[in-house]
């Protein structure tokens, strides 16, 4: 009988680096490789523990003097929408989402490039090319699916939805949620609020699969750009002692 264990995850630490989100601040990072037939736990344990996805790596924040970054789940099976997400669900009732394996599409990327031109030009990611993009939807080996959001069309219901594509998410199923590994949208919709309306589907999806959780990655305290995470009630931090409720200090009721 062979007895020897899978080796134990090796891990490494960034060079410092510029803050995207706070530039006064300097970054680091801690990693490891997620692969092979381990990959799937080794993500469950390392998002409950804090980490995030990208590609085949799992990182999070190792930085020196600061602890800004906070990683955020909601409690899915609690939450209940305010009154202006009622209203985003509502402006989107024409829209469908459906979820396809990990591959990337010319439509896709099309959408993700409108995307990165309008909201983040000089972010790190705003030079990827449809090579770099495809890396990123189909280098996993989790369990991960690409959501595409349509508007709906006559036909649709039957098949594959047909209308345009106008926001598609990355997202990871793991043992106790969903996490939001990325997602973007069409930047001249920006009055249908999609960024809102692919967590609330998110959220609506996990409560349909019993899942307790949506992991939305890292709110980081005093990035503006970052607040939207914190209004999605309940949910929970991971502090020094573990994730604890948050219940929303100054966070919209309305």
């Amino acid at each position: 009988m062979n007895t020897q264990t899978a080796p134990s995850p090796q891990f490494y630490l960034t060079a410092p680096a510029t803050c995207p989100y706070l530039p006064q601040e300097m970054e680091r990072k801690v990693f490891t490789h997620m692969v092979g037939e381990r990959a799937p736990e080794l993500n469950d344990l390392l998002t409950q523990g804090g980490f995030r996805r990208s590609q085949n790596i799992a990182y999070r924040p190792a930085c020196e003097t600061c602890r800004a970054c906070i990683s955020v789940r909601i409690i899915a099976g609690e939450f209940s929408p305010t009154r202006s997400m009622r209203r985003i669900l509502a402006l989107n009732s024409d829209v469908v989402s459906a979820e396809y394996p990990a591959e990337p599409s010319s439509e896709q990327y099309s959408l993700f490039r409108r995307y990165l031109d309008h909201r983040h030009q000089k972010g790190g990611m705003s030079d990827m090319s449809v090579l770099d993009y495809a890396m990123m939807v189909e280098d996993t080996h989790v369990n991960t699916k690409i959501i595409e959001y349509r508007l709906k069309v006559e036909g649709d219901g039957i098949g594959k939805a047909k209308g345009p594509l106008i926001a598609a998410a990355l997202t990871d199923k793991m043992a106790d949620g969903l996490s939001m590994v990325y997602s973007y949208f069409d930047p001249d919709m920006s009055h249908r609020s999609l960024g809102t309306f692919m967590i609330l589907d998110h959220i609506r999806k996990a409560k349909d699969r019993s899942l307790p959780h949506v992991y939305l990655g890292y709110w980081v305290k005093g990035s503006r750009k970052m607040d939207y995470k914190t209004k999605f009630l309940p949910q929970e931090h991971l502090m020094a002692r573990g994730w604890e409720r948050y219940t929303g200090e100054s966070a919209a009721t309305t």
